[in-house]
């Protein structure tokens, strides 16, 4: 009997309105024959290219070079529109072999200085979006030169790190090279001066989104003069003239977004601002410690004009920009999202909103300030859960590195917060960040995988983890070819395998051996990946039939490897008490004679006996 199968196809309903159905076809017609082989060459050229869109840049070239037909099919205008370089090294020769790929790439997302110097030679002059992280070590002269490069530049993102040696000459250079520059997002900037404000002011008329984020110096009066601007954020930026402020910026005729987050701002300029201008919609003033001491200032939503406090019921005042809905709950949000009378002004807004919302919580998390449990528990959680359901995903993945940072109150110790954690768990938030995990995007993967970890210490949390299936999850992630998924998913696993109880389940999950192969995958270059890899070994390595598993599956070889090859005090340790844990079993199985049979391992460990390091000894 032949097996069908059932795939999407467009057709119209009512209205004309094109639905998704399914069609029943044999499977014959994929090419798979009766003896369950598939002939991939075969395939229908849509089904090749969805299969090409799930995978990284570098599986992609690779997987094109397969067949003159995938070579064609792998080279489609469609697969290359967007490109994520942040989860491997991008340097000159790689963005030259892509460059016959990138014509017509219009978005780009890249890590570093050295990636962001490779740049130009992707050759893709149609770019309008280009986002970078890492950002320390460019200079204005790498910056100047891909604006120049890039014309049609619609979008500029840099950041959250700190843009140390980028000053106010190269955002000059961005006003002059990218006339239909609409969003502009910069953090970290010593000295935004006034030549390079109005620089923007005359030559972007389309610049309607502005972002100086923690930067030193900002020249408040200059940005009266941006009269395009609809949204601006000075999130974290000190040495504000606020009185200024309060006085020049309400005349700005189309601002209808404000975000003075993380600054010394008080009422009075906050009162002023909601009060004098006519266009301003919302002022977003989190985590401002004055204004949180002067908490008199009404939050109450008048003349349609919003203020987002701590100090007020956020998700209250969100759900007020529903005109047509009496929802007070947490999914404002998701709400939105699926509103079904959704305007342009609000779709912006909220868009926007989502945006900066997830910055400064990621920010607030970072810098830990205290007096904030009370927020974190009634609302932060929560918001960090919402964005977590972004359609952005720079949203979403700052939402999840939110999660994982702010639970985390010793990060020496490995100590996290059991309310803040717990209150993730009871708001759903363990299934929402193993949805990400299961994502084929790799952002979303790391940071997912990381918050699943950290959260993972609590153990009930863990629990709660293992029972929603995220053991098998992190198992899969940490045979990702990329690294820095597979070192967050082997931090989860190690913090799971804590537990006796979920021990034999990683190994059924195939999580032995994955952690071993991640030892001879990374053996150099990646101290972060094996110390977890081996802290996670270790743990497993103290039950007996785990320990049995590491065995057969090399990891006595690949465990004297560190012992003996690596200088990182961290793998050392976790490699030592690995390798004591599999000796400890002498009476049950044969492991203690297995390590002391591989070649070098007494002597590594008599030679880490001679280790400064107390935890090594």
């Amino acid at each position: 009997m032949t097996r069908r199968v059932r795939r999407k196809v467009a057709k119209k309903g009512k209205d004309d309105a094109v639905s998704l159905s399914y069609l029943e076809i044999e499977v014959e017609d994929l090419g798979l024959e009766r003896n369950g082989d598939v002939d991939w060459t075969s395939l229908p050229d849509d089904t090749v290219i969805q299969l090409f869109s799930c995978l990284n840049y570098r599986d992609r070239a690779s997987l094109s070079s397969t067949c003159k037909a995938w070579r064609v099919l792998g080279a489609s205008q469609c697969l290359w529109s967007s490109l994520d370089l942040r989860a491997h090294k991008f340097d000159t020769a790689t963005a030259t072999s892509l460059a016959s790929r990138c014509v017509y790439l219009q978005k780009l997302r890249f890590r570093g200085a050295e990636s962001a110097d490779a740049i130009i030679h992707l050759q893709a002059k149609n770019l309008r979006e280009i986002s970078g992280d890492y950002c320390r070590k460019i200079t204005d002269a790498t910056l100047s030169v891909i604006v120049a490069r890039h014309e049609a530049l619609e979008s500029l993102q840099l950041g959250p790190d700190f843009c140390e040696r980028i000053t106010g000459d190269a955002i000059k250079a961005i006003a002059l090279c990218c006339p239909k520059l609409k969003k502009l997002r910069l953090s970290g900037v010593k000295d935004v001066y006034a030549d390079a404000i109005n620089a923007l002011a005359k030559h972007c008329p389309t610049l309607v989104d502005i972002g100086f984020l923690d930067c030193l110096n900002v020249d408040e009066a200059a940005l009266e003069n941006v009269s395009s601007v609809r949204f601006l954020s000075v999130a974290g930026t000190s040495n504000m003239k606020w009185d200024v402020v309060s006085h020049l910026w309400h005349k700005l005729p189309k601002l209808i977004g404000l975000d003075v987050s993380r600054t010394d701002i008080g009422a009075a300029a906050i009162s002023r601002l909601l009060s004098s201008s006519l266009s301003l919609k919302v002022l977003c003033a989190l985590n401002c410690p004055v204004l949180e001491e002067e908490t008199s200032i009404s939050t109450t939503k008048t003349n349609g004009k919003l203020l987002l406090a701590l100090f007020s019921d956020i998700f209250r005042e969100l759900s007020s920009l529903f005109a047509e809905t009496s929802n007070k709950g947490r999914n404002v949000f998701l709400d939105w999202r699926c509103s079904k009378n959704k305007d342009k002004n609000l779709n912006e807004i909220m868009t926007w909103l989502e945006w900066i919302l997830s910055h400064t919580l990621l920010r607030t998390a970072e810098s830990n300030p205290q007096g904030l449990d009370n927020f974190w528990l009634k609302q932060g959680a929560a918001l960090l859960l919402s964005l977590m359901q972004s359609s952005q995903e720079d949203v979403q993945e700052r939402a999840a590195t939110g999660l994982a940072t702010f639970v985390v109150i010793d990060d020496e110790n490995a100590s996290i917060d059991r309310g803040r954690a717990e209150a993730v768990m009871r708001d759903g938030g363990i299934r929402l960040l193993l949805n990400l995990a299961k994502s084929w995007h790799e952002g979303l993967q790391s940071e997912a995988a990381k918050a699943l970890a950290n959260l993972s210490v609590n153990a009930n949390v863990a629990k709660a983890v293992a029972e929603e299936g995220g053991i098998n999850i992190l198992a899969a992630l940490a045979r990702s070819m990329n690294r820095l998924v597979a070192e967050e998913a082997a931090g989860g696993l190690w913090n799971l395998s804590v537990g006796e109880e979920h021990k034999a389940a990683i190994a059924e999950a195939g999580g032995v051996k994955a952690l071993v192969d991640l030892i001879f995958k990374w053996s150099s270059g990646g101290d972060g990946v094996l110390e977890r890899a081996a802290g996670a070994l270790a743990n497993l390595a103290a039950d007996d039939k785990c320990s049995m598993e590491v065995a057969i599956v090399g990891g006595v070889h690949a465990l004297v490897m560190l012992a003996r090859n690596c200088k990182f005090e961290g793998v050392q340790e976790q490699a030592a008490r690995a390798l004591a844990n599999l000796a400890s079993h002498g009476d049950s199985n044969s492991n203690n004679a297995a390590v002391g049979q591989e070649a070098g391992a007494l002597e590594a460990l008599v030679q880490l006996t001679r280790s400064p390091h107390e935890g090594v000894r």
